[in-house]
């Protein structure tokens, strides 16, 4: 870890270990998005035939093997970087690079999501400003926050995340006292939204399966900030897990609640704002636009987080002289910011979600971010079974049963993926292999070896 701290201070700085355990559960709390069902409640509700509660549940338990795998991962090697760093160290390099370079792909597009959905929800709400202007808007004050510091960040994210919060207590208090005064199911307690027989399809449960796991798209962030964690190699693990299960919680109560009110799921008009319905159901139009409003924060927050996330993960292949150092290494002294990073990813994101449409971008986040999720659990069988180190035993449940499990299923998932993000996201790896090869002069040279 000495060259890590020589290189970085020759940079310019380095990052400051501001966060806490709480601050890195806030932070995946905020990059997945607390309030993620709202945009994907109708969708999802009608394709599981009413079971959304169910999916969620089945989704958290199978993110949960990956998560495991990641904290894992970051006790071992607590370095910004994450996938990439876990990857080339416990595999091979070369490996390690086609993760990261799967896994920018991600993060370029996480943020751009929230940045499009952000700038579509207020372009909705106020029309008179046309939608470049809010896109311009939400990316200045996403880079910016971003430009200040990790610390900044980190406050700001618990103010986002509390005004999500409320949010959220508003609904689930109306949507109790609508259910106590005889809405939609009139019950607190039902069965129906984890099994109606009716309804359920195991084919159709598992397809939505698929689909739900996006919302939990982003829990890895948290292994990214380990080197602004205070006790990194403790921290990173509990935070993992951490923010799986509270987010896969909330997924669950929230969806239970909107199916109770409003379990006719078969006239949502349209589907795609069937939250707001509901909302608007429960507690009118004050509830309807300060939902709206969320949506807004929600994006915001889960791009300042998804922002900073990238910005590191350029940090760590710059680092390892896989991009350039010079540009991409750069710690500001004061900020402890790599701010040359965060302002490509701002100028990305800005330019994505002026020329993309959001469907585009979004069948495109599970192409990167399951290669990454595969080769981690690759790497937590490489490491703690196949390759164990001076000392520690071959560990059968935690070494190769779990990451084992935490493979099939992102395997699963990929294979699933519609052609039309296989076909992009392979044109995506295309240029990384080409990439790779003026890296190596052709492959007859190899990729610097990982001493950190």
């Amino acid at each position: 870890m000495g060259s890590t701290t020589t290189s970085v201070a020759a940079s310019g700085g380095s990052f400051k270990r501001v966060l806490s355990l709480r601050d890195l559960v806030i932070f995946g709390i905020a990059f997945i998005g607390p309030t993620a069902p709202y945009s994907m409640f109708g969708i999802a509700t009608v394709k599981s035939g009413g079971h959304l509660p169910l999916v969620y549940l089945i989704a958290m338990v199978a993110m949960s093997f990956t998560a495991l795998s990641y904290g894992r991962m970051a006790a071992a090697y607590p370095e910004a970087g994450s996938t990439y760093s876990y990857t080339a160290k416990a595999i091979q390099p070369t490996v390690g690079f086609f993760a990261g370079w799967a896994m920018i792909l991600d993060y370029m597009l996480i943020p751009m999501l929230s940045v499009i959905f952000a700038a579509l929800t207020a372009h909705k709400v106020w029309p008179e400003a046309p939608y470049w202007i809010w896109a311009f808007i939400a990316t200045g004050a996403i880079t910016g926050i971003n430009l200040l510091g990790m610390r900044i960040t980190s406050r700001s994210n618990y103010v986002m995340n509390a005004i999500m919060g409320v949010s959220l207590v508003w609904f689930i208090v109306l949507a109790i006292r609508a259910l106590i005064d005889g809405t939609g199911e009139g019950t607190l307690f039902s069965t129906k939204p984890f099994y109606n027989p009716a309804t359920f399809s195991y084919g159709e449960i598992m397809g939505t399966t698929s689909l739900a796991v996006l919302s939990f798209i982003g829990f890895d962030g948290v292994t990214t900030l380990a080197e602004d964690a205070r006790n990194p190699g403790r921290d990173i693990q509990r935070a993992t897990l951490l923010v799986c299960f509270i987010a896969g919680g909330l997924f669950v109560l929230e969806s239970y609640l909107a199916q109770m009110v409003w379990p006719e799921f078969r006239t949502f008009s349209p589907v795609e704002t069937a939250f707001m319905d509901v909302g608007k159901l429960v507690g009118g139009q004050a509830l309807f636009y300060f939902l709206s409003f969320v949506l807004v924060v929600a994006g915001v927050a889960g791009a300042v987080t998804g922002q900073a996330s990238a910005s590191r993960l350029l940090y760590g292949l710059a680092r390892d002289r896989l991009l350039s150092y010079r540009v991409f290494g750069y710690i500001h002294p004061k900020l402890g910011t790599p701010i040359y990073s965060v302002l490509l990813m701002g100028g990305l994101h800005l330019t994505g979600a002026l020329i993309l449409k959001y469907t585009e971008a979004a069948e495109l986040v599970n192409f990167g971010a399951f290669i990454g999720f595969m080769l981690v659990n690759l790497s937590v069988i490489r490491h703690y079974w196949l390759r164990p180190g001076p000392g520690q035993g071959r560990q059968l449940l935690s070494g190769l049963v779990l990451p084992a499990l935490g493979f099939s299923i992102c395997l699963y998932i990929w294979l699933h993926l519609s052609r039309f993000a296989m076909a992009l996201g392979g044109f995506w790896m295309a240029i990384g292999f080409l990439y790779l090869m003026f890296l190596t002069r052709g492959f007859r040279k190899g990729l610097v070896d990982l001493k950190l």
